[in-house]
């Protein structure tokens, strides 16, 4: 049987938006489930990154100057939202200068982190098209489960926050194995059901002449069943399964929507290249799920 996840450090990265808010509600109903610590880590840019250039900064005041000011104006805020946070929770508070992107893959690295919350969105362009620049940085980059949502700042209480329904998509490749023991563990640890995903795409049918073959969707989806039968045996878990057919973003949200889950498990690549550690189904999947995403 799979052990119950062990989340005892989570980092929350911060910068103060609605969205944070949000996400640190999350941390926290997690902190409570599992026991944890939480990080706040405020990356503060240097001026040069918000003002274009160093040569854009007012004649009247210095680099170190402006630095110095959003310094001061970043540790204030901090402050304050961390006594906005539950009172008596560990948390412990971190500022740092640099890209913050950068720093925070870094500081990812340097720590035990059993797990990274933050907020997505949809602005700017090339990678931040689906998600933000910084969180797809993050998801490219870093080895811990990311939990992720594009609509966090409407998140409840955290008190109210449960995690009762799990669904874990699998597309069947090498990471399948280890994204499913890490769904059952967290669902084994917040009490919760689980269920596995697959999405056939429809573009399976016109492989290998099975767009001839009217029983095409019952052949393909038993041999998903069965290959995912022989995962859940190989990792002691007992899930229902759900396959849907269609594009893998469309089928695993409506998946999500059709068990009513509260918690989407997804798998990353483990290969680096120019596509990076995510895929783009995955970044899809993420910007069109009905609940917090975790990129395993």
């Amino acid at each position: 049987m799979t052990e119950p996840v062990a989340l005892s450090k989570i980092l929350l990265p911060v910068e103060f938006s609605e969205r944070c808010r949000g996400a640190a509600r999350y941390a926290e109903a997690l902190v409570c489930r599992f026991h944890a610590e939480i990080v706040l880590l405020h990356v503060v840019a240097p001026p040069y990154a918000v003002y274009g250039g160093a040569g854009e900064v007012s004649a009247y005041c210095s680099i170190t100057d402006v630095l110095a000011e959003r310094q001061e104006q970043a540790r204030a805020q901090l402050e304050c939202f961390l006594h906005e946070m539950t009172p008596d929770l560990p948390v412990r508070a971190e500022m740092m200068e640099g890209d913050p992107a950068r720093v925070i893959v870094e500081y990812a690295h340097a720590e035990p982190f059993d797990l990274i919350v933050m907020p997505t969105h949809g602005y700017g362009p090339f990678r931040r098209f689906l998600i933000g620049s910084v969180t797809a940085k993050v998801l490219h980059d870093v080895d811990t489960p990311v939990w992720t949502g594009p609509h966090l700042e409407q998140a409840p209480p955290w008190k109210s926050l449960e995690c009762r329904r799990i669904a874990c998509a699998l597309d069947l490749g090498p990471h399948s194995a280890a994204v499913l023991r890490w769904a059952a563990g967290m669902a084994r640890g917040c009490g919760a059901e689980l269920t596995v995903v697959h999405a056939i795409p429809a573009s399976s049918a016109g492989s290998g002449g099975l767009s001839f073959d009217p029983d095409w969707r019952v052949d393909v989806a038993h041999d998903a069943r069965h290959r995912i039968a022989r995962l859940e045996a190989e990792a002691g878990v007992a899930a229902e399964v759900h396959i849907e057919i269609g594009d893998p973003h469309e089928a695993v949200a409506h998946a999500a929507r059709c068990v009513a889950a509260d918690l989407l498990v997804i798998g990353r690549s483990v290969a680096h290249g120019p596509l990076g550690r995510l895929r783009a189904n995955a970044y899809a999947i993420i910007r069109e799920s009905p609940c917090p995403v975790v990129s395993v």
